[in-house]
């Protein structure tokens, strides 16, 4: 294997923080998006709570007995992403959950590797399908690219749609 090769492994309790960062580091510009394109007073009202619960639902992700496998991405020993996946045995379906790359590793392949890994996790489990949610907005772009690159190219468009009373 490269020095620099991407390394997928489970992710042990331990590492929460380090997890936690990388999503923290990865959503800023994601969440300062969606404030921008809804609004200050929008943005509090439908997407704050949503946003900053998103390191809890990363934390029950990581809990010993979620339904979800959580792997880490190891760059020359050092954890620099993380993918969810979740298996369904009943209807054979996999989902790629909540994922996220350090920013200062973008661009370099991780994604690809993790999704590559995610679908190989998901076919070895007998999934006949896989799924993925993501953003259309201009900040999820890089994330719908690194989606389609593994082959998620099946669309279901969708708008959200958003006003005061």
């Amino acid at each position: 294997m490269l020095p620099n090769a991407p390394v997928l492994r489970p992710a042990r309790a331990d590492e929460q923080p380090a997890l936690q960062e990388i999503r923290r580091l990865a959503f800023a510009p994601i969440f300062a998006s969606f404030r921008s394109l809804l609004g200050d007073e929008l943005y509090a009202l439908v997407q704050a709570r949503e946003d900053a619960a998103q390191g809890d639902l990363l934390a029950s992700l990581l809990a010993p007995d979620s339904a979800w496998e959580v792997h880490v991405v190891e760059v020359s020993d050092v954890v620099v992403g993380f993918v969810s996946i979740h298996l369904n045995p009943e209807t054979r379906n996999g989902e790629v959950g909540l994922n996220a790359v350090h920013p200062e590793h973008a661009g370099r392949g991780i994604g690809t590797a993790m999704y590559e890994f995610a679908l190989a996790r998901m076919r070895e489990a007998g999934m006949q399908a896989a799924t993925v949610s993501t953003g259309g907005d201009s900040s999820h772009a890089p994330a719908r690219r690194a989606y389609e690159k593994a082959g998620f190219t099946a669309q279901v468009p969708s708008v959200w749609l958003c006003r005061t009373l």
